[in-house]
């Protein structure tokens, strides 16, 4: 395949999105980090005859396709068959390097946190008028314990101005973090954030899941289910202006069987909703 279609895949991202990832692998959906290093990029390219592709930004609520100028004649069977088994030799050699670097954050998350000191007063908990719940301190940030399937596999931090930043290399699909504790009589809330977390459950009483992303919202409340196979699961979802946390929220309910609430308020999170 040319590295021509590759490098004008790239550029349609970075015209749209204001950036892309430094390596493209055709025919294997991608993850990639934007600008402030979240993982809010996607993007999939197939390279069987006209080169086309499909590429998004989960934050920004961009979805774009994209086909390659000129034509591309059609791969023969040997050329699909010799593509397949390097696509599968190097998808195992990104799963394996993949593990190290969960096995890595995950080890380095339990050493914080065993050095971080208990969170009584910090500046973000004052903005967002909520309670310290056991977090820890380090550095002045507050540390915020990530789990997968109840194992500690990365942390958060956030600095007293409200800067965010997840520890690198720590597995996030899937993971959350929790508050509370379940109760058969009550239903389980799942949302974006920390702090809409914690003014959930200060207010609710209810075990809270935090899944910290509109995109982690789906694979955090089908973890919950399985878990909770019979309770009522409500999704707290964001009222973004870009519509991103409203469709992620009613995605993540309709794959559980669950509910979704949205706050009223354009922009506002249940953070914004409960304390105000």
């Amino acid at each position: 395949m040319s590295a021509n279609v590759i490098e004008s895949f790239r550029t349609a991202m970075i015209d749209s999105l204001g950036y892309a990832p430094e390596t493209i692998t055709p025919n294997v959906i991608q993850r990639f980090k934007d600008l402030k290093g979240k993982l809010s990029g996607w993007s999939i390219l197939y390279i069987d005859g006209r080169a086309a592709g499909v590429f998004g930004c989960y934050k920004q609520g961009i979805k774009e396709k994209w086909k390659a100028a000129g034509h591309y004649p059609k791969l023969t069977d040997q050329q699909r068959l010799d593509f397949k088994v390097e696509q599968h030799r190097q998808q195992l050699i990104r799963n394996a390097e993949l593990q190290a670097r969960h096995n890595e954050a995950a080890q380095k998350s339990a050493t914080i946190w065993s050095k971080s000191d208990q969170a009584i007063n910090h500046d973000y908990l004052t903005k967002k008028r909520v309670k310290a719940h056991d977090l820890r301190i380090y550095n002045a940030s507050l540390v915020i314990p990530i789990f997968n399937d109840g194992t500690l596999v990365s942390i958060q931090f956030i600095d007293p101005q409200g800067n965010k930043k997840f520890l690198t290399g720590g597995k996030l699909k899937g993971s959350y973090s929790q508050l509370g504790q379940f109760s058969p009589d009550k239903p389980v809330l799942i949302c974006e954030g920390w702090a809409t977390g914690a003014s959930l459950h200060e207010s609710t009483a209810y075990l809270v899941f935090v899944a910290f992303s509109a995109g982690n919202l789906k694979a955090v409340a089908q973890y919950v289910r399985s878990i909770y196979p019979t309770i009522q699961i409500i999704i707290m979802g964001d009222n973004d202006p870009s519509g991103v946390g409203q469709k992620a929220a009613i995605d993540a309910a309709l794959s559980i069987g669950g509910k979704y609430l949205i706050p009223d308020t354009a922009g506002n999170d249940w953070n914004d909703e409960v304390v105000a």
